[in-house]
Order: structure tokens, then C-alpha cells, then sequence
């Protein structure tokens, strides 16, 4: 047995803990009272200060390069240094936090409640991407508007996607503000102007480029995984009717820039790999993908198997100390295409990819009910509205509600890790 999967921290509260124990270690951008942000690990329930740990000298070689590039409160750097150096400083940071650690009082100084710290986005983020591989989201969607034909014939041949914006994507805990737009009645002929009233979220896996590609150079699929530094959790939180009105014929606009929610905490590749899977065979009658997109490798471990949860938290339910209501219970094993896949077609026709651009994998719905990835599936359009245990109804979001994505990956001889949450509460319209 690998003998880190069993492996155990000086940092007590680490030991066991629901996301964050030694065997997960994911970098983010934190800062103190007064001070400016900087790169820090989570391990248990507190943050270990980078920078602190390298201004003690526990630092050398690879690691210390790594640690280096993460200055100035971005990981972009870091991301650019590759695996070699995300492996240097994970085995750095395994080492300096495992159980039989020599520099334990050194580095006790650096470790800080992650209560009394504020997180930041973990990399300037120059681009954003969101996919659509999550095929049984498209196909509910797809009823909802082509019973006959909920796919369209690309679907099964291109991961589909589309260029978000990167400027309003904000991490856990930032308020929502309803947004505004135009929107199309039913049996109106025009259109009004006003604030979203079909407000939604969507379950979604985040991806961190790692290094890029120079512009003309495809990245192939066998080397696409390599081009990838971590994973996050994010919400696409989406204005439906605003959407339904401006989605033809160029795809979402204004219904999906005005806030992106992501989880801050970059789990990485390597924390990963115990969790890997075999990507799911495509049914009888599907067409293979295209050879520039099939990979032997990527097939038999290009897939995660991380369970996805949605909670969904009301004003009326914190008033009467309810407990959050759970919305969905998914799995990223439902994606259609695998993260290398959609690495490889971002950049086949010769788009660049730069340390610190994020991908969206789209909306992570499972095939059976409970495992829908947003309100819009769930009431099916708002035909069947949810019931709290507050005696509310609920067929999209209302102002105050709050929705809480999670993530967790376990496997038996495996410790389990976890993403931290991604929150974000609805606030009303300006």
C-alpha cells in the first residue's frame, strides 16, 4: 500500500478531516488582518503560511522555485512551472507535515485558524471556458425543449463549449445579486425589462490550466492531462428566461456573466490520482471520437470519481434552525468527455492556453432523480416545485436562498479528501 494514503499529520485536527488531511494539501490565496494575500496550503482546519515556511529556510531545490513563483498574491507562476514542480513541493510539503516532522516548531508559527483568514481567487484568471459534458444534463435540458431530439447530432462529436467571462468569477462567500436583463413573457410578443425571476444554479467541476501552449500548437491528447494544475468546484449560476430570450443564435450572454462562483482551493492533480477511473463506455450506436480526441491512456484513467452534493440553505430555514436541504447528489463520472479531451479540443485549432485560464465542465447531472445538477431539471422548468421542510416551495432561487456546492472523493485503503464548500447567497436586484 502506498504508504502516503495511510499516512498521518502532527497538525492533529488534520487527521481525518472531512477535506482537507495530509494526503490532500491544495494551494490557495489567503490573507490576514493587515496583511497582503498570500499562497497557503490547508491542512485540517488551518492554512500554513507559504511564504513563512520559505522565509525559515525549510525550503530547496524544486520546492523552493515552486514556492517562489507563487509571490504576489497569484499562482499563475506556479502553474506555469508544471508537475515537476507540483510534485517537489507536495513531497516537500508531505515531509514537513506528516507525523515524524523534525521542523514541527518552526513551522507551528506559520500555521494560522483558517476562521481568522480571507480567500481570494487562487490566479488572475485571463480566460474562461465553460464546457457541456455533462450528458445527462443535456439530455434533460434537451427534453425540456426537444422532446423528440433533446441532443443535437454534434454533441456526441465536439465537447461543446463556449467563452465565458472571466472578469465576474468570484470565490465562496461572495453574495449574488440577481441581475437584470430582458426577458420574453409567455404569449408576449415583446420583450420586458427587469430583474431575473428564474434564478438557477449549475453543478460544476472547475479546471486550472497549468502549463499552456504557443498559439498555432495544438496540445495532443496524449500530453493534454500534463496541461492541467488542479481542480475546483464551481457554480454557473444561470438566469434561465433571461437566458431563453438571448440564447439564439450565438449561445448564453447575459444570463451567465454576471457572477461565476468557484470553490478557492486548488485540489491538485496529484492529490487526485488515487481517485482516477476508467472513463465510462459510450452506449452501443455512439460514435468513437474522432483520433485527434482518443486516447488509450486517457480512456483507462482520464476519469475522476468525485460525488458532487448541492445544498440549499433559506432565509426561513437559518430562522427556524433548520438544516440545509440537499438538492442533488451527483458523481463527475457522468461526464461524456474527459478533461484531456477538452483540453485537447480548446486547443486544436491553434487557441492558446495560458497558466491560470479555468474551465467549467458543465453542469454534472446523474441519469436518476436526486442527482440533477440544477433547479431546472429538478422542476422541470418549474412545473414541479421542490418542498422544503420550512413549508416552502421553491421551482427557482429566491432572494436570501443559499446554495452550497461540495465535493468528496473516497475510496476503500484510500484516506478521503474534499474540495471545501463553494457558497454564494442571492441578494436582490440593484
Amino acid at each position: 500500500m502506498n504508504q502516503t494514503a495511510i499516512a498521518r499529520s502532527w497538525v492533529e485536527h488534520a487527521n481525518g478531516h472531512s477535506d482537507f488531511p495530509l494526503q490532500n494539501l491544495p494551494l490557495g490565496i489567503f490573507s490576514r488582518p493587515g496583511q497582503a494575500p498570500r499562497c497557503g496550503v490547508a491542512i485540517g482546519d488551518a492554512i500554513l503560511d507559504l511564504e513563512a515556511v520559505l522565509a525559515a529556510g525549510l525550503f530547496d531545490g524544486q520546492a523552493k522555485a515552486a514556492v517562489e513563483a507563487t509571490r504576489g498574491g497569484a499562482l499563475n507562476a506556479f502553474f506555469a512551472l508544471g508537475r515537476p514542480a507540483r510534485v517537489a513541493l507536495r513531497e516537500r510539503l508531505l515531509a514537513l507535515l506528516g507525523e515524524h516532522s523534525e521542523h514541527q516548531d518552526a513551522l507551528k508559527p506559520a500555521l494560522h485558524p483558517a476562521s481568522d483568514c480571507q480567500l481570494h481567487l487562487p490566479a488572475k484568471i485571463g480566460d474562461y471556458t465553460d464546457f457541456y459534458v455533462g450528458i445527462e444534463h443535456a439530455k434533460n435540458v434537451g427534453k425540456l425543449f426537444r422532446p423528440d431530439n433533446p441532443l443535437l447530432p454534434n454533441y456526441k462529436y465536439v465537447p461543446i463549449g463556449y467563452h465565458g467571462r472571466a472578469s465576474t468569477i468570484r470565490p465562496t462567500g461572495t453574495d449574488v445579486r440577481r441581475p437584470k436583463g430582458q426577458t420574453l413573457p409567455a404569449g408576449q410578443a415583446e420583450p420586458n425589462f427587469g430583474p431575473c425571476a428564474r434564478l438557477d444554479y449549475e453543478l460544476e467541476l472547475g479546471i486550472w490550466i497549468g502549463q499552456g501552449n504557443d498559439m498555432g500548437q495544438s496540445i495532443p491528447i496524449s500530453d493534454a492531462a500534463e496541461h492541467v494544475a488542479g481542480y475546483c468546484l464551481l457554480n454557473d449560476w444561470s438566469a434561465r428566461d433571461i437566458q431563453a430570450w438571448e440564447y439564439q443564435p450565438l449561445g448564453p450572454f447575459l444570463s451567465k456573466s454576471f457572477i461565476t462562483t468557484i470553490s478557492p482551493w486548488v485540489v491538485t492533480a496529484e492529490a487526485l490520482e488515487p481517485f482516477r477511473c476508467a472513463q465510462a463506455k459510450r452506449p452501443e450506436g455512439d460514435p468513437q471520437p474522432l483520433p485527434y480526441l482518443l486516447d488509450e491512456r486517457d480512456q483507462a484513467a482520464g476519469a475522476f470519481d468525485i460525488e458532487l452534493e448541492v445544498l440549499l440553505l433559506t432565509e426561513r430555514m437559518r430562522e427556524q434552525g433548520l438544516p440545509a436541504h440537499r438538492l442533488t447528489l451527483s458523481n463527475t463520472r457522468s461526464m461524456y468527455w474527459t478533461v484531456a479531451q477538452m483540453v485537447a479540443h480548446h486547443s486544436v485549432n491553434g487557441c492558446q492556453l495560458q497558466p491560470g485560464d479555468l474551465f467549467g465542465s458543465g453542469t454534472l447531472s446523474g441519469a436518476a432523480p436526486g442527482s440533477f445538477g440544477s433547479l431546472l431539471e429538478i422542476t422541470e422548468g418549474g412545473k414541479h416545485p421542490v418542498e422544503l421542510a420550512s413549508g416552502e416551495l421553491r421551482k427557482f432561487l429566491e432572494d436570501g436562498d443559499e446554495i452550497i456546492l461540495r465535493a468528496r472523493c473516497t475510496r476503500d485503503g484510500v484516506a478521503s479528501i474534499g474540495f471545501g464548500e463553494c457558497r454564494g447567497k442571492v441578494i436582490s436586484a440593484n
